[in-house]
């Protein structure tokens, strides 16, 4: 598919969603205002604690569902649909294999500095004093970890999530790996990166200064600013993995 047809089907999809778009946009905040109250639940009375139980499903629950309708709508044109329900529960699987992804990537985090000092220890005198040295060694780490956790990680699982979302376990399995492999998408998908994850880390890095008042204000702005940023970035990057399978799809069928 050419470029221009391409950006035109990326186009495409965001406004067939819109509606879906604008529902998380909403719905999110929403969503993580009852998530804090969650946490601030009491337990004393048996309903109470039901009610602890549940809310956490029914939070998890509405997610799914934003983010199913969301991918569905921008595939509207897809062939071999399958209901909500089982798109659901396939990206529900999708969902927990990277989850326990990320649980071995937050281990590895943990263990960053053992490994730095391993290697350290064991690089030769002169490499050791000046290039392989613990802070260099934990840098490197610490890039490696965040490659893995905000590209690559999640350029394996939004395609297949994506399809799975659309299709259940009958999705095309080739145009979904070609998606994968190809190098538009991972050049997307870590652009997005480093906009929606990096730059925002930066939002909270310097130390905070002023009155109390402006304090809050800045932390308020700060807060809106890293999530409008990270919004944008993550309906863009569906919008694009929408585009190039369908894409896929019609090369296949011409």
């Amino acid at each position: 598919m050419a470029a221009r047809e391409l950006m035109r089907d990326f186009g495409g999809g965001l406004r067939e969603a819109r509606g879906w778009i604008a529902a998380q946009f909403v719905g999110f905040p929403l969503l993580a205002l009852a998530g804090i109250g969650w946490t601030r639940l009491p337990e004393k009375h048996a309903w109470q604690v039901a009610l602890v139980l549940v809310i956490p499903l029914v939070l998890a629950a509405a997610v799914l569902a934003l983010e199913v309708g969301t991918v569905r709508r921008m595939m509207a044109a897809s062939e071999g649909r399958v209901s909500l329900v089982s798109g659901a529960l396939s990206l529900l699987v999708w969902m927990a294999l990277a989850w326990f992804v990320w649980s071995l990537l937050d281990r590895f985090d943990d263990h960053i500095w053992q490994w730095a000092a391993y290697l350290n220890s064991k690089a030769p005198a002169w490499w050791r004093e000046r290039l392989f040295t613990y802070p260099h060694i934990t840098a490197w780490l610490g890039n490696a970890e965040w490659l893995l956790r905000w590209a690559i990680v999640p350029a394996i699982f939004v395609p297949l999530g994506v399809s799975s979302a659309v299709r259940g376990w009958r999705l095309h399995w080739r145009n979904t790996l070609h998606v994968i492999h190809d190098w538009r998408w991972f050049f997307a998908v870590l652009v997005l990166a480093l906009v929606g994850v990096a730059l925002p880390g930066h939002f909270f890095s310097g130390a905070p200064h002023g009155s109390l008042s402006a304090q809050t204000w800045a932390i308020a702005l700060k807060l809106t600013g890293a999530y409008l940023i990270g919004f944008f970035c993550w309906i863009v990057l569906l919008a694009w993995v929408c585009a190039l399978l369908r894409s896929k799809e019609a090369a296949k069928v011409q």
